[in-house]
């Protein structure tokens, strides 16, 4: 897979997880931008993202993703 299609499913995840059909994901997202992403939804979007892509996060991979871009960069190499 390439990064535009892991965005665009991480975003579809997104919409399903926040119930929120206006969100648009971009490489630099985080947390603060998105209303609702908070520390559980936080866990949530990780357990659905690993179930869609079926890989595993390691617990340092989570802590350090500081946007939506890194994790995708991460999903991409998990993927190939």
């Amino acid at each position: 897979m390439n990064f535009e299609q892991v965005i665009k499913e991480v975003n579809e995840i997104f919409i399903d997880v926040l119930d929120n059909d206006e969100i648009e994901l971009k490489y630099e997202t985080t947390a603060d931008d998105v209303e609702d992403w908070d520390s559980l939804t936080h866990i949530e979007l990780i357990v659905e993202i690993e179930k869609h892509f079926n890989i595993k996060f390691t617990l340092v991979e989570v802590q350090n993703f500081k946007n939506v871009g890194e994790m995708c960069e991460a999903i991409v190499k998990k993927t190939n």
